[in-house]
């Protein structure tokens, strides 16, 4: 074999073993590629759950306030229905009351005043 032989079979042996090595370098690329596919997969469905659990949260949230929320209001129109009561109540006694006619003043009425008047 000569000189030029031999030079020539180690280029060629060199520019295999580079193209083995970009290769190799190809693969190890694409095998963290792949890694980070699957890392950023992953991460995007736990990214996905905790966003369906805080939606699940929220709406059994507002489900819990719009029960209070409706029973508060039942609480209210009770309260005023019997606020009307009394004071359709109030308004019935106030001509029969006789500490309302009394000749006292309201304000300067003592217990003993008051008994005194209705009288």
């Amino acid at each position: 074999m000569s000189d030029c032989d031999s030079s020539c079979t180690s280029q060629q042996k060199s520019i295999v073993s580079n193209q083995l090595c970009e290769g190799c370098e190809c693969s190890e690329d694409e095998g963290r590629r792949l890694k980070r596919r699957e890392k950023n997969r992953v991460a995007a469905q736990k990214s996905r759950k905790r966003q369906t659990q805080r939606a699940d949260l929220l709406h059994e949230t507002c489900e819990l306030l719009e029960q209070r929320n409706r029973k508060l209001r039942r609480e209210v129109d009770s309260l005023s229905e019997e606020q009307h009561l009394l004071t359709e109540a109030l308004r019935a006694h106030e001509p029969l009351c006789p500490i309302m006619h009394c000749s006292c003043t309201s304000s300067s009425l003592q217990p003993d005043d008051m008994a005194a008047c209705s009288v």
